[in-house]
């Protein structure tokens, strides 16, 4: 395997390929169960709306927690396959709680388990293509790993729906397929995965907590970390996207379409705007992906039918393939070296304490105010997510190759 700074501007390598591969096995899985997990914890298991966005809210912040805890392990110990491979077996493993589940407790430690396995294989995964990937290439390494991400997505729902008709509305058993692409992952993970011979390793010098104090980053990564504040909070559950075109009259078979029309846009735009972004400002392009998301709210707040959810939905996914990679190229761009593992799970636990807020926000305005009011206070969030971004421009990256 050539090294990372011998290779073309467009010619990636393996590693970011290998793990975009990994990223879609899992997703594929994870989407044939979460396209159809709210209307099972909805319409089977009869939980609110409200908690429904708790338990997401929470799933989501115990990922982003044991990102930051990974991550330093990673710089520390300069080694990322093994939180990796780790991280992905969790998610594997907890995926038979599902169609086992016959309360929302048991979904909740089956989530809880997923998302522990997901925060535990974040940050050494996203430090791993930065150590591996020149900073010319950033953004394309990243879009690339998020549309094959997004290509699982786009395939999990519309098998979901072929096997919802196959098996009789069958939930639970659409459920124990789902198991197979998580266990393929494990396997494209451990033979197609390789640990990069570069990365830097932190030295500690005798302080525990070298990488979690304010001092071991530049401002501009705490400028960053602010932005990405705001940007989660304006973006909630995709879980309240199935539960607006169900209300919308989508029938409960058809409920994963929701999924697909979302994947489908976002798998078409990620890897164009990742490589578009290293070509021009980042901060620029993801304030046009806030500005895509302001109309995805007010197009979803009052949409008079079905079909025009479908638009917000689509319009929905442009704006996470315009900003998902943009995230993580700047937090590469924004974190010391050394730090790349820390760095990347300071920004995801910062992203999911706010998800977790911006959940309950939302599940909180859906029960008591309804989707319009939902939908319109993520609008509000955009315009100052937007205008931040744009303020960021000023504050110049740090450049560490």
């Amino acid at each position: 395997m050539k090294a990372s700074g011998e290779k073309s501007r467009w010619n990636l390598p393996r590693n970011v390929w290998a793990l975009g591969l990994v990223s879609m096995f899992m997703d594929t899985s994870s989407e044939m169960i979460h396209g159809l997990l709210p209307i099972f914890l909805v319409g089977t298991l009869g939980v609110s709306a409200f908690t429904l966005g708790l338990i997401e809210g929470i799933a989501e912040a115990t990922a982003s927690i044991a990102k930051i805890f990974s991550g330093a392990w990673s710089d520390r110990s300069a080694k990322r396959k093994p939180l990796i491979l780790l991280g992905y077996g969790m998610a594997a493993l907890s995926k038979p709680l599902f169609p086992l589940a016959d309360s929302a407790l048991t979904v909740f430690a089956a989530r809880f388990v997923d998302r522990i396995g997901k925060g535990i294989r974040g940050s050494p995964r996203d430090a791993l293509i930065a150590d591996v990937t020149p900073a010319a290439q950033r953004g394309a390494a990243f879009g690339l790993r998020q549309s094959l991400d997004t290509a699982g997505a786009f395939a999990g729902p519309l098998i979901a729906i072929a096997l919802m008709a196959g098996l009789a509305f069958d939930v639970r058993q659409v459920f124990w397929v789902a198991c197979i692409p998580a266990l393929l992952t494990v396997v494209v993970l451990f033979f197609g995965v390789s640990e990069p011979a570069n990365v830097p390793r932190q030295k500690t010098a005798g302080h525990p907590f070298a990488g979690f104090r304010a001092k071991d980053y530049p401002k501009a990564f705490w400028a960053l970390v602010a932005l990405v504040l705001m940007f989660t909070l304006m973006r909630f559950s995709e879980a309240f996207l199935v539960l607006r075109a169900q209300g919308a009259g989508l029938s409960t078979s058809w409920i994963p379409l929701t999924l697909v029309v979302m994947s489908a846009t976002y798998l078409l735009t990620a890897y164009p705007a990742g490589k578009l972004s290293d070509r021009i400002s980042r901060h620029l392009l993801l304030a046009v992906g806030c500005a895509v998301m302001l109309v995805a709210d007010l197009v979803l707040a009052f949409a008079p039918s079905l079909p025009w959810v479908m638009v917000g939905i689509a319009l929905w996914g442009i704006h996470m393939g315009l900003t998902e990679g943009l995230i993580a190229a700047l937090t590469a761009d924004y974190a010391p070296k050394t730090l790349r593992g820390t760095a990347f799970g300071i920004v995801n636990l910062a992203r999911g304490v706010m998800l977790l807020l911006a959940s309950v926000l939302a599940g909180g305005l859906w029960t008591w105010q309804g989707p319009t009011a939902t939908f319109v206070a993520g609008a509000g969030l955009a315009v100052l997510t937007a205008l931040m971004a744009l303020a960021m421009r000023a504050v110049p990256p740090v450049h560490t190759g």
